[in-house]
């Protein structure tokens, strides 16, 4: 055994079972029913990476891997336990000792916030984490590809939401630029985005993002720094934990050089409860982690699954874990059975070993252990007693944990989230701004049309004014000239009365004149007569022709008079 290009798992039958670095990104699974020793195992396996300078990423499930951040105590209760293992797989340097630990949570309650961006994630991916079918993936594709002409960030889950809103209400215009765009695509990603949001997908989008290579570090002391992402809340999220994964497996892909065989891995994964990650999971995300785990193998990665049964594990994603460690399973169902002729099929056969009936007999920390060779074949199954841990197994207390995370070498970098103007606020700014335009143009509608209603009333009211006007000219003439006629009336009458007591004169004159030329010619007669006697007619006459004249004279002043 060469600690410096393996590392110890425990003692077999044949002797020591090591895990050959070189073969390390060769991917791994570990195996076995509850309170079998999974924990144990990867605990010492990642302590074996750490101290070899390999970085480690593994997510915390239960809250007990936290302690591989404290050293084992000889007071704690398995003392007794570790030291007697110890002693009977000769592990003769075995000694309490922490290690270099990160804590991280997607939540940012028991360690530093993890986040990524929308944008770094893809719409591709979202697609596939969303189960979207190919008319709902375009769609997102378009609305990634207008965020990006239009220089709108896609930072969070409310800018994709804002993005696709502003999609849907747009669709047509858009539809003619890219190809179809329908409400009812827009709708369902959008419900998809609930769905993830629900499951708190709101805190693991934002920034500041994390910087993958952050993860990929060593100590003073030349040690790999594990980092430790709490995952108890998580398991009750399992979208968005296949969301962190094939994010984080993705972005190292795209961000890692190729390395081809290294001496020894650049980082390791350890997720888990695997099992939670492929339930009910959409052919696509299986097909897409299948694809990183086959080929992150160049970058120097190695992705170990730990899982309660190995047939939790995909078959396209189990036949690329070449490193094995199977502890017990107990055959109390069809299905247990089952797993278990499955397992057995797994390993490469060892004429001493009688896999089916080892898995069943297995002891607490023990399994059946076939890890590849420096030529890169599985050696034959062993059954195996595993080395004890190193630190502590079991949780922090909240005071170790957050002396930890404050002493931390990333203590205030991600701690803070920041809002950029993003296109949230941007679309919103946008629509605000054709909002008030909008009211400027409504208000200058209406501006116009109170001048224009203004305008017609003043004409109504002229047309009005002009018609009484008009009106009471007629009526002013018409009052004038029923004045002047009636004024013509009273004059004529005036006229008439006034010319009446001239006409009676004239007739009474000539009534007088003539009754006083009969009477003054019948008193001149008759004077005529007393005097001359009617004797002398001719004489009388003359005398009463100036007698009449007289009479007449005497008559007419009468008759003036009155």
């Amino acid at each position: 055994m060469d600690k410096a290009t393996s590392i110890f798992i425990g003692r077999g039958g044949d002797g020591p079972q090591c895990l050959e670095l070189r073969r390390a990104n060769r991917h791994g699974l570990i195996a076995g029913a509850t309170g079998t020793g999974k924990t144990v195992t990867l605990q010492g396996i990642a302590e074996g990476f750490s101290r070899a300078g390999v970085p480690v990423f593994m997510a915390d499930v239960k809250g007990d891997l936290a302690g591989m951040a404290m050293a084992g105590s000889p007071l704690s209760p398995q003392h007794a336990m570790w030291a007697a293992r110890a002693q009977e797989i000769g592990y003769s340097d075995w000694a309490y000792a922490d290690n270099p630990v990160v804590f991280w949570d997607l939540f940012g309650t028991q360690g530093h916030p993890v986040r990524t961006t929308i944008s770094e994630m893809g719409p591709l991916l979202l697609a596939r984490l969303m189960g979207l079918n190919e008319v709902q993936e375009g769609v997102l594709a378009i609305a990634f590809r207008v965020a990006d002409e239009d220089g709108l960030l896609l930072l969070d889950l409310a800018d994709l939401q804002a993005m696709l809103a502003y999609c849907a209400e747009n669709a047509a215009d858009l539809s003619a630029r890219y190809g179809n765009v329908t409400r009812a695509s827009v709708g369902a990603i959008q419900r998809q985005l609930l769905q993830l949001e629900a499951q708190g997908g709101d805190a693991f989008f934002g920034e500041p993002a994390l910087d993958v290579t952050d993860l990929i570090g060593l100590d003073e002391t030349g040690r790999g720094r594990i980092n430790i992402l709490a995952a108890d809340k998580l398991m009750a999220s399992p979208k968005l934990y296949a969301t962190f994964l094939l994010w984080l497996l993705s972005e190292l892909f795209e961000t890692l050089p190729e390395v081809g065989d290294a001496d020894k891995p650049k980082l390791v994964f350890f997720f888990d409860e695997a099992h939670l990650l492929f339930d009910e999971a959409p052919k696509a995300l299986i097909d897409k982690i299948e694809q990183v785990v086959r080929l992150i193998r160049s970058k120097g990665v190695g992705v170990y699954f730990i899982t309660q049964n190995p047939i939790d594990v995909p078959e396209d994603i189990a036949g690329q874990l070449g490193n094995r460690v199977q502890h017990g399973l107990r055959a109390f169902t069809p299905r247990d059975r089952s797993a278990i002729r499955a397992a057995a099929q797994t390993f490469r056969a060892n004429p001493g070993v009688d896999v089916e009936t080892a898995i069943i007999e297995l002891k607490v920390g023990e399994a059946l252990v076939s890890l590849l060779l420096p030529d890169g074949a599985p050696s034959p199954v062993e059954r195996t007693l595993i080395k004890p841990p190193t630190s502590r197994v079991g949780p922090l207390t909240d005071k170790e944990r957050a002396v930890m995370i404050a002493t931390s070498l990333f203590a205030g970098r991600y701690d803070t989230p920041l809002n950029r103007v993003s296109a949230e606020e941007m679309l919103a700014a946008r629509a605000g701004s054709a909002a008030d335009a909008v009211a400027r143009t409504q208000a200058e509608a209406e501006t116009a049309k109170s001048q224009a209603d203004a305008a017609r009333a003043a004409a109504a009211q002229a047309k009005l004014d002009e018609r009484s006007r008009a009106v009471a000219e007629r009526e002013a003439q018409r009052a004038a000239a029923a004045q002047a006629k009636a004024e013509e009336r009273a004059r004529i009458a005036a006229a008439r009365e006034a010319a009446r007591p001239t006409i009676l004169g004239k007739a009474v004159q000539s009534a007088t004149r003539s009754a006083s030329s009969s009477i003054g010619r019948q008193v001149a007669n008759e004077i005529g007569r007393q005097i001359f006697g009617s004797t002398s007619r001719k004489r009388a006459s003359s005398a009463g022709g100036v007698a009449g004249q007289l009479v007449r004279g005497i008559l007419g002043g009468l008759f003036k008079a009155r």
